[in-house]
């Protein structure tokens, strides 16, 4: 049988949660462009859950809903504090936290309709509380709770810093969780779905993600890049610094995408954000920088930027420490794993892929003492 490494261009299953056509991303029919620039984040996770846009009614019982969830099991917070974070990726931790948020939810095994929205809920309101405990543990503070009257965007923020966030911070935030919601079947996506379609539980099947989103060839792309921009340190030195990469034939990050042939239709609102937000915060040389290495780049090797690029200078931007910027990532896309474990769950079938045989063959068995 025909192979084909990393599965690419193989349709695996169905689906009616988003789509890749013709370089257009689109949520459950709705552009990304539409998304990016009129939705909350809140209105996003409905739409991926429901398939339609919720009217007035039900977003606020879903942002109801979402608020009361936030706040974390003591036990979830005594572990976070129980080892040396310094040390810990923040992956790690957020996976690990995952897994023990299911030691706290009665519902946890109970793979039934209700029951798993119900936990859709919990760990969807609670990733935002597990990375920013984390973040204020390690540097030697107690957790912030979130507040009722913010917009899940704004409480992330707030729960980071402690303050209530300016408007451009929320805006540039809400973009981002927007844009990094869903995107088909990624390597996370498609790992959750693997786990849960074996029926075992939610929080399972998100655990896996998390162990597939923290790879540096999917989620941790954008830290990545960030290493990069700090290392080149001016705009005089990217240029150079990009030669002396192609020179070496090193992949840089944040550059091209497997799925689009003419350029991810997200990176442009990214962009747009990394220009005004490091304008406002006089540290526009992230964004003159991001400007002359993909100009080079695509002039060179014919490669766009994607989301994970820009998204570097927005977080950095932001205040957050680099190395969240993955957590952050999952913040957003568990949004998009919970759909799909759903939608998976609604139409099972077990997912066993066969492997082409490349070993030995008619081998003898030779007893230990002969060899």
């Amino acid at each position: 049988m025909a192979v084909t490494r990393g599965l690419e261009g193989v349709i695996a299953t169905e689906s009616s949660i988003s789509s890749i056509i013709d370089d257009v991303l689109t949520y459950a029919g709705y552009n990304i462009d539409d998304l990016a620039e009129h939705s909350s984040f809140e209105e996003v996770i409905y739409l991926l859950w429901n398939n339609k846009l919720p009217t007035f009614e039900e977003l606020a019982e879903l942002k109801q809903q979402l608020n009361k969830e936030m706040r974390l099991p003591e036990g979830v917070i005594n572990h976070l504090k129980s080892y040396d974070l310094k040390s810990v990726h923040p992956m790690a931790a957020l996976r690990t936290a995952i897994s023990i948020l299911g030691l706290y939810d009665e519902e946890s095994d109970v793979v039934e309709g209700e029951a798993n929205k119900r936990k859709a809920i919990r760990i969807q309101a609670k990733l935002p509380s597990i990375v920013t405990a984390f973040a204020r543990i390690r540097n030697g503070e107690e957790p912030v709770q979130p507040k009722e009257n913010l917009s899940f965007a704004a409480n992330f923020l707030y729960m980071l810093k402690g303050k209530d966030p300016e408007d451009i911070e929320v805006e540039a935030f809400n973009k981002a969780l927007v844009l990094h919601a869903d995107h088909e079947l990624n390597a996370s996506t498609f790992t959750a779905r693997v786990c849960v379609a074996t029926l075992s539980d939610v929080y399972s099947g998100v655990t896996a993600a998390i162990g597939a989103l923290k790879g540096p060839l999917h989620g941790g792309a954008n830290e990545r890049v960030m290493q990069m921009l700090t290392e080149i340190g001016s705009e005089e030195n990217a240029i150079p610094y990009i030669d002396e990469k192609f020179q070496n034939k090193e992949k840089i990050m944040g550059m091209g995408h497997r799925v689009y042939e003419n350029g991810d239709p997200r990176a442009k609102h990214l962009r747009e954000m990394s220009k005004e937000l490091t304008k406002v915060t006089g540290q526009s040389k992230w964004y003159n920088m991001s400007i002359k290495i993909e100009d080079y780049i695509k002039e060179n090797k014919g490669l766009p930027a994607n989301v994970d690029f820009y998204s570097a200078s927005v977080y950095h931007s932001l205040g957050i420490e680099h190395d969240l910027f993955t957590p952050i990532f999952a913040v957003s896309r568990v949004s998009g794993w919970l759909a799909h474990i759903l939608e998976q769950y609604e139409n099972n079938r077990l997912i066993r892929p066969r492997a082409d045989y490349t070993g030995k063959e008619g081998q003898s068995y030779i007893p230990i003492e002969q060899r």
